[in-house]
């Protein structure tokens, strides 16, 4: 992925089993299931699609804090760096960074109070 582009986006939200039929019935997206240990996300996958094109995921563990708004991931090359230079800007870190096997991401608030998240591969 190239950085500056928009890589991923998902949902975090209480009730995400709730939520997926929701989605299934007006947009056509069909959910995968990913185990998070006693609970699962979903990867959701348009229709005649393969690969999961957004995720719809559980309030809890690591993503517990986050609110239910649709959340884009901008690719960049450094997580670190980019969460120094949200701060200095006047944007808050919302979560991290963290690892996330072996890539990194930060959730952060601009000035504005919208919430986006950046994400490092490898």
């Amino acid at each position: 992925m190239k950085v500056g582009t928009i890589g991923w986006v998902d949902l975090t939200v209480p009730k995400a089993d709730e939520l997926i039929d929701f989605y299934r019935q007006v947009v056509g997206w069909e959910a995968q299931a990913h185990a998070m240990g006693d609970y699962s996300d979903y990867g959701m996958i348009a229709p005649e699609g393969k690969e999961a094109v957004s995720g719809i995921c559980h309030a809890k563990g690591p993503n517990a804090a986050l609110p239910p708004y649709w959340l884009i991931y901008i690719i960049v090359a450094d997580v670190h760096d980019v969460a120094k230079k949200c701060e200095a800007a006047g944007g808050k870190i919302i979560q991290g960074p963290r690892n996330n096997g072996s890539s990194w991401m930060c959730v952060m608030q601009d000035p504005a109070g919208a919430y986006f998240a950046v994400y490092q591969e490898g």
